[in-house]
């Protein structure tokens, strides 16, 4: 029996907004690319794109064998998880794409795993390709294409390597194409989050309208339309997709002495505070041994909004909350426009503030005087009755960082998280004592973004960018 490895992606400017997919039919044995295939789909969403990329990917390995086994790899982890049956499919418009996947092959011929987008850029130009050509009003056409041309050989790729092993990105010039580690976004700014994600590209590409005709397929044999290299001034949408992109690159391109090392894309950490509770204006101590108050309508308003401009942007593949009710109803906000699940997860929690829940400033300097001040100047201090240190906060924040840079490498990440907890990323990114948590400003609602390297080291990308509540 045949072996076909299926990579595929898709992707929105605007998520809904202009969106197309790409896929790659794979000899798992040879490594060799049997066949491409990608498509401009007007407006969509990003989930909706990665599962017509899917679908498009399988029908064409069914149409070189039907009876292949079919291993199919995606830097989308909804869709993995949703197309193995370990998570439920809610939304309307990707149920019937899903049914539609899962029919091609008799399940039995197809198994499913995710990969990080750095081992996913064959599809990946493809999709930009696709939404290129939209974007002209034309479809994509194979031989336009220099996707296949400029990833790593396939072959050599699955030398010396598993049945299902990734593509090879060694010696590659594109971290730094994909957002440099070396960039610093001036405070406030709402682009920052622009061109980081799966699909980076303007994000008024396209006018929405589907031209006329069929996704295109490309089937390697003869290598028609193929054979000659593209021309020098060709470049992909992703290597040139937005300003924050070509400033990066401009800081982190060395000119003599030293060059970078190809870190792939970067895990980044997109921050939303949550939204306003009775308690917020009021400005009490709010942490996660208090009353665990719920939004506000003020602060219902705020997710909303911070969801709009999310949605917006388009980059976000994953959610996840820390486990208080004010986080959770902003998460779920999100979530609703997104289309995308919500994980929990505890190290996100806001510092414990003891004994000083729920009083202001003022009245913890009346009752606790000495306790306050031993707590603003040393950040192993806890507060009145046993509650977090900052110290304490940091070594969570830090595990759960490591934990999660791992686990999300070359994904862009929502986490809906706290004051204390935001700022200490930011602390802890830029290396700044622990004093500079009492010099940052952060606003309900507001929205921050910290990328994160292969090799350690960490980029802030924004802070507290309240634009979208305007």
């Amino acid at each position: 029996m045949r072996e076909f490895i299926v990579e595929a992606d898709g992707g929105s400017r605007g998520n809904p907004g202009p969106a197309g997919y790409g896929s790659v039919v794979i000899d798992a044995t040879t490594g060799e690319t049997l066949a491409e295939a990608a498509e401009y789909i007007g407006v969509a969403t990003n989930n909706v794109a990665e599962y017509r990329g899917l679908l498009a990917g399988l029908r064409t390995a069914h149409a070189l064998d039907p009876s292949a086994s079919v291993h199919v790899r995606m830097d989308s982890k909804l869709v993995v998880e949703q197309m193995s049956g370990r998570w439920k499919i809610k939304h309307p418009d990707m149920k019937p794409l899903a049914a539609e996947a899962a029919t091609v092959f008799p399940p039995d011929q197809v198994t499913y795993e995710w990969i990080p987008r750095a081992q996913n850029k064959h599809a990946d130009r493809l999709a930009n390709e696709a939404m290129d050509a939209g974007k002209r009003g034309e479809q994509w056409s194979a031989a336009e294409s220099t996707a296949e041309l400029r990833s790593t050989g396939a072959a050599e790729a699955f030398q010396g390597r598993g049945t299902h092993a990734g593509l090879s990105n060694a010696g590659s010039a594109e971290a730094f194409q994909d957002g440099g580690r070396a960039q610093l976004s001036s405070t406030g700014s709402g682009d920052a989050l622009k061109g980081h994600g799966t699909h980076a590209g303007p994000s008024n590409a396209g006018s929405g309208e589907t031209p006329k005709g069929r996704g295109a397929v490309s089937i390697s044999g003869s290598a028609a339309g193929r054979d000659q290299p593209p021309p020098a001034a060709t470049v992909t949408t992703t290597e040139k997709s937005s300003a924050d992109t070509r400033a990066a690159r401009n800081v982190a391109t060395p000119s003599t002495g030293w060059a970078p090392a190809d870190m792939g894309a970067p895990a980044t950490f997109v921050l939303l505070r949550h939204g306003e509770t009775p308690l917020t204006p009021q400005k009490r101590f709010s942490g996660s041994g208090g009353t665990n108050p719920a939004l506000s309508n003020v602060g219902r308003d705020q997710a909303e909004r911070a969801a709009t401009a999310l949605a917006t942007r388009g980059t976000i593949q994953h959610i996840i909350a820390s486990p208080l009710t004010r986080t959770r109803e902003t998460a779920a906000a999100v979530a609703d426009r997104l289309g995308l699940p919500v994980t929990i997860e505890e190290g996100l929690r806001e510092t414990d503030f003891g004994a000083w829940e729920g009083l202001t400033f003022g009245e913890v300097r009346e009752r606790y005087p000495e306790d306050l001040t031993t707590w603003l100047a040393d950040p192993t201090a806890q507060p009145t009755g046993g509650g977090e240190s900052f110290a304490d906060t940091a070594t969570r924040i830090a595990a759960t960082r490591d934990k999660l840079t791992a686990t999300y490498a070359g994904r862009t990440v929502l986490l809906v998280t706290h004051v204390t907890p935001i700022k200490t990323f930011v602390q802890l990114a830029l290396g700044a004592p622990p004093e500079s948590l009492f010099r940052m400003e952060l606003s309900a609602a507001s929205i921050s973004a910290v990328a994160y390297y292969a090799d350690g080291n960490a980029s802030v990308r924004l802070f507290n960018d309240t634009s979208h509540l305007r």
